[in-house]
């Protein structure tokens, strides 16, 4: 009836507000974790030590939801998504080693270096380059392989050092949801629990976007 409807429309802000009182200390991870790496209080690795031990506080002091004999499956859990995901790594590691023995990082960056002669050609020439190394090389270990090659090309064409900077940043970032060395992909499906096969269909939008991101920061640089 109306007057139930009125009622229900009456009674939904208060059960709201109720509601995120109650969930007011798990609410409040997102703030501590975000708070705590963008005020330079610690590292997102150290972060990730920080939640673990604030949901752990939480859950068994607040809400009293994980008992002393949950935390052995909690443990075991964690210790397979983390073998899972740290074999992957290690094997993706190995990969990148090999290819960076056999020189294909540093031959690609004297190609750009001596094919693209104009500043647009040279950083659509990196972008492509990276966005396909970034599939199967570790981040840290292209940037150091490719940036001192790059970044003194870059300077030459007038290029800010700053500016290539965030786009080696973002175009090798990007390869952490590409495949097939997907780490983050990697990660994120062993939690859910499905497949990678099931995730890359969705995937496409983001990554557009994120490519969509990338053409912007690196032609409008301001």
């Amino acid at each position: 009836t109306g007057e139930d409807t009125l009622s229900l429309h009456d009674a939904l802000p208060i059960c709201f507000g109720k509601a995120t009182v109650q969930a007011g200390w798990a609410l409040l991870m997102p703030v501590i974790i975000l708070g705590g790496i963008y005020g330079g209080v610690f590292t997102p690795t150290e972060a990730s030590a920080v939640a673990v031990f604030y949901a752990l506080i939480v859950g068994t002091l607040v809400y009293r939801e994980i008992r002393l004999q949950d935390l052995f499956l909690i443990l075991r859990k964690s210790v397979l998504s983390s073998a899972v995901i740290m074999f992957i790594i290690a094997n993706a590691g190995l990969f990148a080693f090999l290819i960076t023995r056999a020189g294909v990082p540093e031959a690609i960056g004297h190609w750009l270096q001596e094919v693209l002669k104009s500043p647009g050609y040279f950083l659509l020439g990196v972008n492509a380059a990276l966005f396909v190394i970034g599939m199967f090389i570790e981040t840290s270990a292209a940037i150091i392989v490719l940036a001192p090659i790059l970044a003194p090309v870059a300077v030459h064409f007038g290029i800010d050092p700053v500016h290539f900077g965030l786009v080696m940043v973002v175009n090798l970032a990007l390869g952490m949801i590409t495949p097939p060395f997907g780490v983050n992909l990697f990660a994120a499906c062993t939690v859910a629990k499905i497949s990678l096969d099931r995730i890359i269909g969705h995937l496409l939008p983001f990554v557009l976007v994120i490519l969509g991101c990338l053409m912007v920061i690196t032609y409008v640089p301001a």
